[in-house]
């Protein structure tokens, strides 16, 4: 298959939708599995969820679960960039990085079809709620909001919590991005029935949804699967185009492949008729920076 010009072409897109056990190497050698079976089946950009190469372990505040981080490169970027040079994918990798002693990030790694790390995102806004003690586990982000150019188009890559945040969409938009892909481990921890957990997962899509229509890019959300100690996690992974429009949704309770052909040609499309850029008062956005205006 061509690879995708940088201004527009169809770019095949696979969200690894997928269970996590406790044995890294299982959770690696399942996504490598389903990263060389989605290549088959003709994507060309494969994302996969937040985290993926354990439990989701940020339910507890624990110090021993930082033996699970490792750096960038390591294991994890090195098998993978070897997979994505062999198969002549691009790849958007979820790893916990040791960035020194003590220093750890919830990071994003993006991976070009020659097995290149052309990106690394690390996580900005970290939450700090009940079952998502991140705070304790994560520094907060300092490489910025960012895209980076892949063979198969141009990247920005954010992290779940990041979801909610208009700021970031925006900025990584601004960086050049045609598609934000979102690695993600969202679900439901307490038992508040069906309309809440209904009205939660809503507001988590139509959030993002929002982001592509106000940005004028695909966004896709990878999410993981199952029930993982107090957390029964949605999966629901999902791609919309530039006009918000979801152009497939996995499951909410099953291990998928999700394949979705994104053509680039809309992002200019889209941005000539609905031109939001263009419209945005630079001169006036100032207080945005403040916490609050008073």
């Amino acid at each position: 298959m061509c690879a995708a010009k940088l201004g527009g072409g169809v770019v095949p897109l696979a969200l690894i939708q997928m269970a996590c056990s406790p044995d890294p190497s299982e959770n690696l050698a399942t996504a490598s599995e389903r990263i060389e079976r989605a290549a088959r089946d003709g994507a060309r950009l494969i994302c996969l969820p937040e985290l993926f190469r354990s439990r989701y372990f940020c339910q507890s505040e624990d110090a021993a679960n930082f033996d699970l981080a490792e750096p960038v490169p390591g294991p994890t970027t090195e098998a993978l960039s070897k997979l994505a040079a062999s198969l002549d994918v691009a790849l958007v990798v979820s790893v916990f990085e040791r960035r020194a002693e003590g220093l750890y990030h919830n990071t994003a790694i993006t991976i070009d079809g020659d097995g290149q790390i052309v990106g690394r995102y690390r996580k900005m806004h970290i939450p700090d709620d009940p079952l998502y003690y991140e705070k304790f586990y994560f520094a907060p982000g300092d490489l910025g909001f960012q895209a980076v150019a892949t063979r198969y188009g141009r990247v920005g890559t954010l992290i779940c919590w990041d979801q909610w945040f208009p700021e970031a969409a925006r900025l990584t938009s601004l960086s050049g991005a045609q598609i934000l892909c979102y690695p993600t481990a969202i679900g439901w921890q307490f038992d508040e029935g069906c309309e809440v957990d209904a009205a939660q997962h809503d507001a988590w899509e139509t959030a993002q949804r929002a982001h592509a229509i106000a940005n004028g890019v695909f966004v896709a959300a990878v999410n993981r699967v199952g029930r993982e100690g107090e957390i029964q996690f949605w999966g629901q992974s999902f791609v919309a185009d530039p006009l918000g429009r979801v152009l497939g949704r996995a499951g909410a309770e099953t291990e998928e492949t999700l394949l979705v052909e994104c053509d680039l040609a809309a992002v200019e499309h889209v941005r000539r008729n609905w031109p939001f850029l263009r419209d945005r008062r630079i001169d006036a956005y100032g207080d945005i920076a403040k916490r609050l205006r008073d």
